[in-house]
């Protein structure tokens, strides 16, 4: 997708596998404009995602070498690789959607993402980002900030959503489709990206529309 100067620019926080109502929004956008010069905000989709399981909605966090206090510019974030965090979530997704439609087909990849070492919250967001939409099969072009700006002037084309999607606080504007543990659980409404994938796959767009 070529960019022009009528493009419209969606400007958001990194985030880790974001969820459902992060790509509806995103695909209405030429451009993602990532921040990365904010401060690290706590309890928010900088490091963490939820996924369905049999027993209901699962969180996954990243740890971060100095815990979820830290006022670090989001760029200079580091995770903790302590522990073998990246072992446990995929063991998580995987015991949560193996018997979902399409995980046999993303798996491959998937693993292999899980399996490389990433020193900054940032650059790891950027490479599940990146994974997440090739399978989706879009293409906005991934810009980086330059600079912090508090505001954005409207003729930029610039759709500031930073810190606008926060977890618990999702809008119920997202497609239903049929989830794993959907008759037991009931359905939850905007989990991550990942959850779509795994029950739709590339049929997966078409309800973001």
């Amino acid at each position: 997708m070529t960019a022009t100067n009528n493009s419209k620019i969606l400007l958001i926080e990194s985030q880790y596998f974001p969820s459902v109502y992060f790509y509806k929004t995103l695909i209405e956008s030429e451009i993602l404009q990532i921040e990365r010069y904010e401060h690290y905000q706590k309890v928010s989709f900088r490091n963490r995602c939820y996924v369905a399981g049999p027993n209901g909605v699962i969180l996954l966090s990243v740890p971060l070498s100095k815990g979820k206090n830290q006022r670090t510019v989001m760029k200079d974030v580091r995770i903790s690789n302590v522990e073998n965090w990246q072992a446990l979530h995929w063991k998580t997704l995987t015991s949560a959607y193996r018997r979902s439609p399409w995980f046999e087909y993303f798996e491959p990849e998937l693993e292999e993402l899980y399996e490389k070492r990433f020193e900054f919250l940032l650059d790891w967001n950027l490479a599940c980002l990146e994974w997440v939409n090739q399978a989706l099969g879009i293409h906005p072009e991934v810009r980086l900030t330059d600079e912090f700006r508090k505001t954005y002037d409207p003729a930029t084309n610039v759709s500031d959503k930073r810190d606008h999607m926060v977890p618990g606080q999702l809008p119920e504007e997202a497609p239903v489709y049929t989830q794993v543990f959907g008759e037991r659980t009931g359905f939850f409404p905007n989990l991550s990206i990942l959850d779509l994938l795994f029950c739709e796959g590339k049929r997966g767009l078409e309800l973001l529309k």
